[in-house]
């Protein structure tokens, strides 16, 4: 990679060349599960139900599968009785890297022993709660594919009082993000479709307030590892480092 590569580049990066990195059907149901539960059941008047259920139905998910995650979530689901809970995770990568893993789980213990041994044969380990989410901020993003003229950005940006925003333009991708408050996602998302701007997603993700540059090709590859495979168990819905590769 040429210049420096940041961990969400390098995701979005790894997500378009293999599409199994993309998250599994339990991971989409378990978000619109926790959406539904923690709001109303209608997608209507529940913005981040309705954010699980566009990332679901991108993935191809049955609606018969969307239904019942959300009857689950409303608690008229009878056929379970089991309850997920949302547990954050934080450690350190190979290369004093910082990690920050959402999760939700209906078993703490497992998902701890699975997290823990991510890190422990990736050269890292899991730490206590707090020993990194110091170092970021969570943002509202808003994900637009496509060729973007960014005048027309900037204006759009100040009218929904955008933080900032990142013009994306790859040898196989263009498009860029933007960054809100996180209770101003809702607002920036409708203002960029207002404004015929090929809104592909809307996500909450957390922001490093510094990174870290590592170089070491060993190094790199345990990270890399790592990440995979944290974002590869069922349990974990986010996976957040700071590390830039040269």
């Amino acid at each position: 990679m040429a210049g420096h590569s940041k961990w969400a580049n390098i995701k979005r990066q790894k997500a378009r060349v293999d599409a199994k990195k993309g998250k599994t059907f339990t991971q989409l149901s378990r978000a619109i599960i926790v959406a539904a539960r923690n709001g109303l059941p209608d997608p209507e008047g529940n913005f981040q139900l309705r954010t699980a259920i566009e990332k679901a139905k991108a993935c191809g998910i049955p609606n018969d599968n969307i239904d019942r995650a959300i009857a689950k979530g409303a608690g008229t689901y009878s056929d379970d009785d089991s309850i997920l809970e949302e547990i954050r995770y934080e450690g350190y990568g190979i290369g004093g890297v910082a990690v920050l893993i959402e999760a939700l789980t209906d078993n703490r213990n497992r998902t701890a022993a699975d997290i823990r041994a991510a890190f422990s044969k990736n050269g890292g380990n899991l730490g206590e709660t707090g020993c990194v989410s110091w170092m970021f901020d969570q943002k509202g993003v808003a994900i637009i594919e496509g060729e973007v003229e960014e005048d027309k950005l900037l204006e759009t940006c100040l009218l929904a009082n955008a933080d900032s925003y990142e013009i994306i333009q790859e040898e196989d991708y263009q498009g860029a993000e933007v960054f809100t408050e996180v209770t101003e996602l809702e607002n920036l998302g409708s203002l960029l479709k207002e404004h015929h701007f090929a809104v592909k997603e809307l996500e909450w993700r957390w922001i490093p307030n510094n990174t870290v540059e590592i170089t070491d090709e060993e190094q790199i590859k345990y990270l890399l590892r790592l990440m995979d495979t944290l974002e590869s168990l069922d349990d974990v819905q986010n996976v957040t480092a700071n590390f830039e590769l040269s």
